[in-house]
């Protein structure tokens, strides 16, 4: 039998070993503590919900337009504009089946076979296989202690082949947050090579420091190159919604339009109408997981760094933190060599029931990443399980 050799050389997700276990082990009745979700632990907000049944009953089941319905595009350009500054219409909004659907129209749109995209390391671990997905070729640039990359070290990745840069701010999954001045620097970078910069903003209302800069906003060349991603998961927590969306110059909208019609039709109808109450309704919601949210990173962080041999960067936005592990490489607990992340996020998870994410599945060995999408109670139950981990290691 012979498949696709392209859809053969998609890795699966390196956590779905890790993932796997975690679920055998609950199924069993096991205590698990889990720092591996991707998505907010709180119900989406009560007049989202209502949106969704009012909809339902008034029929509004129907196919919409493939890019979405004329509303909810004109919303998600109007709180661009509100937020932002940013000038599109209707016709440059594209909406799909999650911010995920929206990065797969995107590289379908713009990449030809052997295309360069410049993929800052640690990376949301969907990236590189999406580039892969339409012919490109992922080419990483380490960023360091920072989780930033710079505007030179984008010059030094650049070559004839490279035809776009991810950019993910807030970030999955470091939670680092670029400043006006670093995106400023690294716009004049993306313009002075004419790639074209995808921002992916899935976060933009989870920063606790300072503000969210979009770089479509800082003037000049960068707004035609920039396509700007994000979607209702995080900030309404309507991750099984499925509604992401893109912001470009038309004539990218447009590709991306009509290869959604063949390839998917329209986004679900009755999950675009809620949307249209997320947007335009009552944001009290958005600012009270926020808080939380801000909270338990303090907390998560100040108990890591008062483990001896781990440390984290406090993040500035989403809800992650990347745990330092480097210290404990080499180290041995019964005997067996924790050899890197996987080593490490197995052996957690087998002797403590405590499963976190391993950083190879990012590209940062050293590291392993925790979510703070989960209750005060799981992160200090779930850090003193780590605690006593760490301190039985021998070398």
């Amino acid at each position: 039998m012979i498949l696709s050799s392209k859809a053969a050389g998609i890795a699966p997700s390196a956590t779905l070993k890790i993932d796997a276990m975690a679920k055998k082990l609950k199924s069993e009745g096991r205590d698990v503590v889990g720092f591996g979700a991707g998505e907010p632990d709180f119900d989406t907000p009560e007049n989202i919900r209502n949106a969704a049944k009012k909809a339902l009953d008034m029929g509004l089941t129907r196919y919409t337009p493939a890019a979405g319905s004329l509303e909810l595009r004109r919303a998600i350009a109007e709180r661009l504009a509100d937020k932002y500054g940013l000038d599109y219409t209707p016709d440059d909004i594209v909406v799909s089946n999650g911010a995920k659907h929206s990065l797969f129209n995107v590289f379908a749109a713009i990449l030809n076979p052997g295309d360069e995209v410049i993929i800052p390391s640690p990376y949301w671990v969907t990236y590189p296989e999406l580039v892969k997905m339409s012919d490109g070729v992922p080419v990483f640039v380490e960023t360091g202690q920072s989780f930033k990359v710079t505007a030179d070290e984008i010059r030094a990745a650049v070559t004839e082949r490279t035809k776009a840069l991810i950019l993910n701010s807030p970030s999955n999954p470091c939670g680092a947050v670029y400043t006006r001045e670093e995106l400023e620097a690294i716009a004049e970078a993306a313009a002075e090579a004419g790639i074209f910069v995808i921002s992916d903003e899935i976060y933009d209302e989870l920063v606790y420091e300072g503000e969210h800069v979009s770089i479509a906003s800082l003037g000049g060349r960068i707004k035609d190159l920039t396509i700007v991603v994000n979607g209702m998961s995080k900030t309404y927590a309507m991750t099984g919604w499925r509604i992401g969306y893109t912001a470009s110059a038309r004539e990218i909208a447009k590709v991306m339009g009509a290869y959604q019609s063949h390839a998917a039709s329209n986004p679900n109808s009755i999950a675009q109408y809620a949307s249209i109450e997320a947007l335009k309704g009552p944001q009290d919601e958005v600012g009270k997981m926020r808080d939380v949210f801000d909270k338990r990173r303090r907390l998560l962080c100040e108990l890591i760094n008062g483990i001896d041999g781990l440390s984290c960067e406090m993040p500035g936005g989403a809800f992650y933190v990347m745990m330092n592990i480097s210290k404990l490489i080499g180290k041995k607990y019964d005997g067996i060599e924790i050899k890197g992340s996987l080593d490490f996020s197995e052996l957690l998870l087998e002797r403590t029931l405590t499963a976190v994410v391993p950083g190879v599945a990012f590209g940062a060995d050293g590291y392993v990443r925790l979510s703070y999408a989960v209750s005060e109670e799981h992160i200090r139950k779930g850090l003193e399980r780590i605690k006593e981990f760490v301190l039985s290691l021998k070398p």
